[in-house]
Protein backbone atom coordinates (compact mmCIF):
# COMPACT_ATOMS: atom_id res chain seq x y z
CA UNK A 1 0.00 0.00 0.00
CA UNK A 2 1.40 3.51 -0.84
CA UNK A 3 -0.32 6.40 0.44
CA UNK A 4 0.47 10.57 -0.14
CA UNK A 5 -1.44 13.61 0.64
CA UNK A 6 -0.83 17.07 -0.61
CA UNK A 7 -2.60 20.19 1.03
CA UNK A 8 -4.80 22.31 -1.18
CA UNK A 9 -3.45 25.87 -1.80
CA UNK A 10 -4.42 28.36 0.61
CA UNK A 11 -7.19 29.56 -2.19
CA UNK A 12 -8.89 26.25 -2.30
CA UNK A 13 -8.66 25.58 1.58
CA UNK A 14 -12.57 26.51 2.53
CA UNK A 15 -13.56 24.24 -0.19
CA UNK A 16 -10.82 21.45 -0.48
CA UNK A 17 -9.27 19.24 2.02
CA UNK A 18 -6.60 17.99 0.47
CA UNK A 19 -5.63 15.62 -2.33
CA UNK A 20 -4.33 12.25 -2.08
CA UNK A 21 -3.13 9.64 -3.65
CA UNK A 22 -3.79 5.62 -2.79
CA UNK A 23 -2.35 2.38 -4.67
CA UNK A 24 -3.86 -0.64 -2.99
CA UNK A 25 -3.16 -4.65 -4.25
CA UNK A 26 -7.20 -6.03 -3.61
CA UNK A 27 -4.77 -9.43 -4.14
CA UNK A 28 -4.12 -8.93 -0.60
CA UNK A 29 -7.20 -7.72 0.46
CA UNK A 30 -9.48 -10.63 0.20
CA UNK A 31 -12.48 -8.29 2.55
CA UNK A 32 -12.11 -5.43 -0.12
CA UNK A 33 -11.66 -1.90 1.18
CA UNK A 34 -13.73 -0.03 3.62
CA UNK A 35 -15.01 3.20 3.37
CA UNK A 36 -16.99 4.56 6.43
CA UNK A 37 -18.85 7.81 6.54
CA UNK A 38 -16.95 10.87 7.36
CA UNK A 39 -18.68 14.50 6.34
CA UNK A 40 -16.34 14.64 3.31
CA UNK A 41 -17.48 14.15 -0.61
CA UNK A 42 -14.93 12.75 -2.53
CA UNK A 43 -14.00 13.19 -6.57
CA UNK A 44 -12.15 9.98 -7.16
CA UNK A 45 -9.67 8.78 -10.11
CA UNK A 46 -9.05 5.68 -10.44
CA UNK A 47 -6.59 3.62 -12.64
CA UNK A 48 -5.53 0.01 -13.07
CA UNK A 49 -7.80 -2.52 -12.45
CA UNK A 50 -11.69 -2.48 -12.90
CA UNK A 51 -13.01 -1.27 -9.55
CA UNK A 52 -16.09 -2.29 -7.96
CA UNK A 53 -18.51 -1.64 -5.52
CA UNK A 54 -20.52 -3.90 -3.32
CA UNK A 55 -24.60 -2.81 -3.22
CA UNK A 56 -27.62 -4.76 -2.10
CA UNK A 57 -27.94 -5.93 -5.69
CA UNK A 58 -24.30 -7.66 -6.39
CA UNK A 59 -20.95 -5.87 -7.65
CA UNK A 60 -21.43 -2.59 -9.05
CA UNK A 61 -18.33 -1.37 -11.84
CA UNK A 62 -17.36 1.74 -11.11
CA UNK A 63 -16.15 4.75 -13.58
CA UNK A 64 -13.74 7.05 -13.25
CA UNK A 65 -13.83 9.46 -12.02
CA UNK A 66 -16.87 9.07 -9.84
CA UNK A 67 -17.73 10.97 -6.67
CA UNK A 68 -18.24 9.43 -3.19
CA UNK A 69 -21.15 11.21 -1.69
CA UNK A 70 -22.05 11.88 1.94
CA UNK A 71 -21.94 8.43 3.24
CA UNK A 72 -24.47 7.45 5.86
CA UNK A 73 -22.86 4.09 6.68
CA UNK A 74 -19.74 2.19 5.33
CA UNK A 75 -19.05 0.86 1.93
CA UNK A 76 -16.73 -1.57 0.45
CA UNK A 77 -14.93 -1.73 -2.83
CA UNK A 78 -13.42 -4.66 -4.03
CA UNK A 79 -11.02 -5.25 -7.45
CA UNK A 80 -9.18 -8.12 -8.33
CA UNK A 81 -5.70 -6.65 -8.62
CA UNK A 82 -3.73 -3.49 -8.27
CA UNK A 83 -5.51 -0.11 -8.38
CA UNK A 84 -4.75 3.28 -7.99
CA UNK A 85 -6.78 6.07 -6.72
CA UNK A 86 -6.67 9.61 -6.80
CA UNK A 87 -8.93 12.11 -4.92
CA UNK A 88 -10.00 15.44 -4.30
CA UNK A 89 -11.59 15.42 -0.80
CA UNK A 90 -14.24 18.40 -0.60
CA UNK A 91 -16.78 20.14 1.89
CA UNK A 92 -20.10 19.20 0.83
CA UNK A 93 -21.46 22.58 0.14
CA UNK A 94 -18.23 23.56 -2.27
CA UNK A 95 -19.08 20.42 -4.84
CA UNK A 96 -21.24 22.40 -6.80
CA UNK A 97 -19.21 25.11 -6.92
CA UNK A 98 -16.00 23.52 -8.03
CA UNK A 99 -16.92 20.80 -9.99
CA UNK A 100 -20.39 21.50 -11.08
CA UNK A 101 -22.23 18.86 -9.86
CA UNK A 102 -25.40 19.16 -8.15
CA UNK A 103 -26.55 17.77 -5.07
CA UNK A 104 -26.42 14.13 -5.14
CA UNK A 105 -27.60 10.66 -2.76
CA UNK A 106 -25.05 8.63 -0.62
CA UNK A 107 -22.70 6.38 -2.16
CA UNK A 108 -20.92 6.55 -5.16
CA UNK A 109 -22.42 8.13 -8.54
CA UNK A 110 -21.24 9.02 -11.76
CA UNK A 111 -19.05 12.22 -12.54
CA UNK A 112 -20.26 13.88 -16.18
CA UNK A 113 -18.01 15.99 -18.72
CA UNK A 114 -16.43 18.03 -18.93
CA UNK A 115 -14.75 16.54 -15.52
CA UNK A 116 -14.26 12.77 -16.56
CA UNK A 117 -12.28 14.42 -19.83
CA UNK A 118 -9.69 15.08 -17.11
CA UNK A 119 -8.95 11.11 -16.61
CA UNK A 120 -7.03 10.18 -20.03
CA UNK A 121 -4.41 13.23 -19.28
CA UNK A 122 -4.52 11.70 -15.42
CA UNK A 123 -3.96 8.00 -16.67
CA UNK A 124 -0.77 9.12 -18.75
CA UNK A 125 0.91 10.87 -15.30
CA UNK A 126 -0.17 8.52 -13.03
CA UNK A 127 1.05 5.40 -15.27
CA UNK A 128 4.65 7.34 -15.81
CA UNK A 129 4.65 7.72 -11.80
CA UNK A 130 4.53 11.64 -11.83
CA UNK A 131 2.25 11.97 -9.33
CA UNK A 132 2.94 15.24 -8.10
CA UNK A 133 1.81 16.79 -11.16
CA UNK A 134 -1.37 15.02 -11.55
CA UNK A 135 -2.00 16.84 -7.94
CA UNK A 136 -0.94 20.01 -9.79
CA UNK A 137 -3.34 19.47 -12.57
CA UNK A 138 -6.24 18.67 -10.72
CA UNK A 139 -5.48 21.82 -8.55
CA UNK A 140 -5.24 23.95 -11.41
CA UNK A 141 -8.65 22.99 -12.37
CA UNK A 142 -9.93 23.54 -9.57
CA UNK A 143 -8.69 27.01 -9.33
CA UNK A 144 -9.57 27.50 -12.67
CA UNK A 145 -13.09 27.42 -12.10
CA UNK A 146 -13.25 29.54 -8.97
CA UNK A 147 -13.56 32.60 -11.61
CA UNK A 148 -12.31 35.98 -10.27
CA UNK A 149 -15.56 36.07 -7.19
CA UNK A 150 -15.67 32.94 -6.09
CA UNK A 151 -17.72 30.51 -3.48
CA UNK A 152 -20.51 31.02 -1.23
CA UNK A 153 -19.53 33.10 1.61
CA UNK A 154 -22.59 31.85 4.16
CA UNK A 155 -22.09 28.26 2.83
CA UNK A 156 -18.63 28.56 3.85
CA UNK A 157 -18.96 30.73 6.78
CA UNK A 158 -21.18 27.91 8.27
CA UNK A 159 -18.51 24.76 7.11
CA UNK A 160 -16.17 26.81 8.99
CA UNK A 161 -18.38 26.89 12.51
CA UNK A 162 -19.43 22.71 12.05
CA UNK A 163 -15.78 22.14 11.51
CA UNK A 164 -14.23 24.23 14.42
CA UNK A 165 -16.60 22.87 17.03
CA UNK A 166 -16.16 19.46 15.38
CA UNK A 167 -20.09 19.22 14.15
CA UNK A 168 -21.59 20.00 18.03
CA UNK A 169 -22.57 23.56 16.87
CA UNK A 170 -26.28 23.92 17.65
CA UNK A 171 -27.95 25.03 14.45
CA UNK A 172 -28.86 28.52 15.42
CA UNK A 173 -25.56 29.31 16.06
CA UNK A 174 -24.17 27.80 13.00
CA UNK A 175 -26.68 30.10 11.30
CA UNK A 176 -25.07 32.96 13.68
CA UNK A 177 -21.98 32.14 12.36
CA UNK A 178 -22.86 32.48 9.15
CA UNK A 179 -24.66 36.38 9.12
CA UNK A 180 -27.86 33.95 8.06
CA UNK A 181 -31.38 33.76 9.19
CA UNK A 182 -32.07 29.63 10.52
CA UNK A 183 -34.45 29.43 7.49
CA UNK A 184 -32.07 30.69 5.11
CA UNK A 185 -28.78 28.68 6.08
CA UNK A 186 -31.24 25.89 6.27
CA UNK A 187 -32.39 26.05 2.26
CA UNK A 188 -29.20 26.90 0.82
CA UNK A 189 -27.47 24.35 2.78
CA UNK A 190 -29.81 21.66 1.45
CA UNK A 191 -29.54 22.66 -1.96
CA UNK A 192 -25.79 22.50 -1.80
CA UNK A 193 -25.60 19.70 -0.25
CA UNK A 194 -28.83 17.35 -0.34
CA UNK A 195 -28.79 16.72 3.51
CA UNK A 196 -29.75 19.18 6.65
CA UNK A 197 -27.18 21.20 8.58
CA UNK A 198 -27.73 18.81 12.03
CA UNK A 199 -27.19 15.61 9.61
CA UNK A 200 -23.69 17.20 7.71
CA UNK A 201 -22.95 18.27 11.91
CA UNK A 202 -23.76 14.57 12.83
CA UNK A 203 -21.71 13.09 10.43
CA UNK A 204 -18.93 15.80 11.22
CA UNK A 205 -18.69 14.54 15.33
CA UNK A 206 -18.86 10.75 14.10
CA UNK A 207 -15.95 11.16 12.30
CA UNK A 208 -14.40 13.10 15.20
CA UNK A 209 -15.24 10.19 17.30
CA UNK A 210 -14.04 7.43 15.25
CA UNK A 211 -10.85 9.03 14.56
CA UNK A 212 -10.13 9.85 18.87
CA UNK A 213 -11.09 5.89 19.08
CA UNK A 214 -8.41 4.74 16.31
CA UNK A 215 -5.67 6.79 17.94
CA UNK A 216 -7.16 5.76 21.08
CA UNK A 217 -9.32 2.45 21.17
CA UNK A 218 -8.96 2.42 25.17
CA UNK A 219 -9.94 5.62 25.96
CA UNK A 220 -13.71 6.22 27.76
CA UNK A 221 -16.43 6.47 25.77
CA UNK A 222 -18.56 7.99 28.91
CA UNK A 223 -15.99 10.81 29.23
CA UNK A 224 -15.52 11.18 25.36
CA UNK A 225 -19.33 11.44 25.20
CA UNK A 226 -19.10 14.08 27.55
CA UNK A 227 -16.11 15.96 25.68
CA UNK A 228 -18.34 15.89 22.38
CA UNK A 229 -21.58 16.96 23.60
CA UNK A 230 -23.59 14.14 23.58
CA UNK A 231 -26.46 13.49 26.16
CA UNK A 232 -24.67 10.74 27.48
CA UNK A 233 -22.90 7.22 26.70
CA UNK A 234 -26.02 5.70 24.98
CA UNK A 235 -26.80 8.75 23.27
CA UNK A 236 -22.90 8.01 21.52
CA UNK A 237 -23.34 4.95 20.82
CA UNK A 238 -26.52 5.04 19.15
CA UNK A 239 -25.40 7.95 16.69
CA UNK A 240 -21.95 5.78 16.04
CA UNK A 241 -23.64 2.67 15.45
CA UNK A 242 -26.54 4.70 13.10
CA UNK A 243 -23.10 5.51 11.04
CA UNK A 244 -20.58 2.79 11.24
CA UNK A 245 -22.93 -0.61 11.49
CA UNK A 246 -21.36 -1.28 15.09
CA UNK A 247 -20.85 -0.03 18.23
CA UNK A 248 -18.18 2.43 19.41
CA UNK A 249 -16.47 -0.50 21.73
CA UNK A 250 -16.63 -2.74 19.29
CA UNK A 251 -14.80 -0.48 16.49
CA UNK A 252 -12.27 0.41 19.04
CA UNK A 253 -11.67 -3.52 20.05
CA UNK A 254 -11.70 -4.56 16.76
CA UNK A 255 -9.50 -1.93 14.87
CA UNK A 256 -6.95 -1.38 18.26
CA UNK A 257 -3.62 -2.02 17.26
CA UNK A 258 -2.28 -4.81 17.15
CA UNK A 259 -5.88 -6.33 17.14
CA UNK A 260 -6.42 -9.82 15.12
CA UNK A 261 -9.32 -8.41 13.27
CA UNK A 262 -7.83 -5.18 12.19
CA UNK A 263 -6.50 -6.69 9.48
CA UNK A 264 -5.55 -5.71 5.87
CA UNK A 265 -8.99 -6.08 4.54
CA UNK A 266 -9.55 -2.58 6.36
CA UNK A 267 -7.93 0.82 5.51
CA UNK A 268 -8.32 4.03 7.24
CA UNK A 269 -6.56 7.34 7.30
CA UNK A 270 -7.53 10.07 9.83
CA UNK A 271 -8.53 13.58 9.40
CA UNK A 272 -7.01 15.96 11.46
Amino acid sequence: MHYQKNDPPAALRSRVTGFWYLCLDFAHLPNGFEVLPDGYVEIMFHFGSPCYLATPTGWHRLPSPFRMGLLQAPVRLHARGPVTFLSAQCFPWAVSELWGLPAAPAGAGRVSQPLAQLHASLAQLMQAGRVTEAFAQLTQYLLARLGPVSGDQLLSLAGAAMHAAHGTLPIREVAAAAHATLRTLERQFKYATGYSVKNVSGLIRFAQVRNHLWVQPATSLAGLAHEMGYADQAHLSREFKRYSGTTPGSFARTHAPGSPAAGADFVAFVQA
